[in-house]
């Protein structure tokens, strides 16, 4: 990361263009830990370790929160100018079938005040569902067992 960047509140440009920089921080902090612990150090956090991890938290301040791009990205109609991005269209199948059962609840009169429709792996559900089939009958065996 260098010097720190004369710039306060704004990400250092080793930050900005280190993808694999800004991945090592991202880890660290869902981790709780310095830098200098992910490449093997003591885990004491060093003067070095605060400064990397400001200038991460002004990287993640400076993204658009719902396309995940900076402004500085765009081209703001300058001449020489490029977007770093292209549009692309693609179909999450698992957020459709979530929308689809969100659609399909609404219109059976389901109240969705408090619903989550999300996605589980097919042998979890099936485990759950087993437990599920098996609860009452272990009940009515615990009855027969008085």
């Amino acid at each position: 990361m260098g010097r720190p960047d004369p710039r306060p509140g704004r990400p250092g440009k080793r930050l900005i263009h280190d993808e694999r920089l800004r991945a090592d921080l991202e880890l660290c902090d869902r981790w709780g830990i310095p830098h200098s612990q992910f490449l093997g150090g003591d885990g004491r956090w060093t003067a070095r370790d605060r400064e990397k991890a400001h200038a991460y938290l002004d990287y993640q301040n400076s993204l658009c929160p719902s396309c995940r791009t900076r402004y500085d990205e765009w081209d703001h109609g300058h001449d020489g100018e490029e977007d770093a991005y292209e549009v692309t269209v693609q179909r999450c199948v698992g957020c459709q079938v979530i929308a689809d059962k969100q659609d399909e609840l609404q219109r059976s009169g389901t109240d969705p005040h408090g619903l989550k429709v999300g996605l589980l792996p097919a042998s979890v559900k099936a485990a759950l569902d087993a437990q599920k089939a098996l609860r009452p009958r272990r009940r009515h065996e615990d009855d027969e067992d008085e």
